[in-house]
């Protein structure tokens, strides 16, 4: 990799990126970091061979900008960036909520932006990435993020109108399953089982199930119909599951989270 690529916010996600586009080729010394406070900045130089530098000084020399301070900072962040980006510079923005239009009017002129939702399992290189392009943003700018970005997962591009939606499914997805894996512990437990015997068994249904979708080609309704024999006991589950009405609970809970990401571009606190 011959351009330099600078994350400013590395926290846990910067850092997983990080890690990820060094095990993916790209050398220590291509690669730049800011953070808050000077003992992070010296944890990562001592743990990656990467150079920490000022938000500036990240502006003035690298070629690739990767933003993933909180949606609350972003603001302040571009106001200390804005004078030191060329309009050359390839902007890449990790925050929710936030369309490329904030940035496109707080940088230079026609500076290309491009905006990634991504989620937590990058830290264990199981991401789901969506990547939108603004206006400025081409076909190479949009490769470059899927480069970065495919060191901890998988990526997709979609319309910018469609990240909300991404939002709510993909980077609070994990939540949801944490949830239910925890409601579903409470109930092994509520069963008779001890507490790490009944974590482990629905982690590895929730592991072969996943795998399953992934790579079976087949849809969840065929899968789950392959599980619930006739009068048996899934269907049992199924009905009471419908009783309460998980399914629409889930419907409402993805529209609530989707409604609160647009509620983030609009700056509502």
């Amino acid at each position: 990799m011959t351009q330099k690529v600078a994350v400013l916010g590395t926290g846990k996600i910067g850092e997983a990126l990080l890690s990820g586009m060094i095990r993916g080729g790209w050398a220590p010394s291509d690669l730049l970091v800011t953070a808050r406070r000077p003992a992070r900045a010296a944890e990562l130089r001592e743990r990656y061979g990467v150079e920490p530098v000022s938000n500036p000084e990240a502006a003035k020399n690298a070629d690739t900008l990767i933003l993933t301070v909180k949606p609350q900072d972003m603001a302040a962040l571009l106001d200390e960036l804005a004078p030191h980006v060329p309009a050359d510079r390839l902007v890449i923005s990790g925050a929710a909520g936030i369309p490329t239009s904030f940035f496109e009017a707080r940088l230079a002129p026609e500076t290309p932006v491009v905006r990634v939702m991504t989620n937590t399992p990058a830290l264990v290189d199981e991401a789901m990435s969506v990547i939108s392009a603004g206006t400025h943003a081409n076909n190479e700018h949009l490769t470059r993020a899927e480069e970065i970005f495919n060191g901890v997962g998988k990526t997709l591009r979609v319309p910018e109108s469609q990240q909300d939606a991404a939002t709510a499914l993909s980077g609070s997805g994990p939540a949801y399953f944490y949830f239910l894996v925890e409601a579903m512990t409470d109930a092994g437990i509520l069963l008779g089982l001890p507490r790490d015997k009944a974590h482990d068994l629905i982690v590895q249904a929730a592991i072969g199930a996943a795998v399953m979708l992934r790579d079976s080609g087949e849809h969840p309704v065929k899968l789950r119909e392959a599980v619930t024999s006739p009068a048996g006991t899934t269907i049992n589950a199924i009905r009471e599951l419908e009783n309460h009405g998980v399914r629409a609970a889930m419907l409402a809970a993805l529209e609530a989270a989707r409604d609160r990401s647009r509620g983030l571009a609009s700056g509502q606190g």
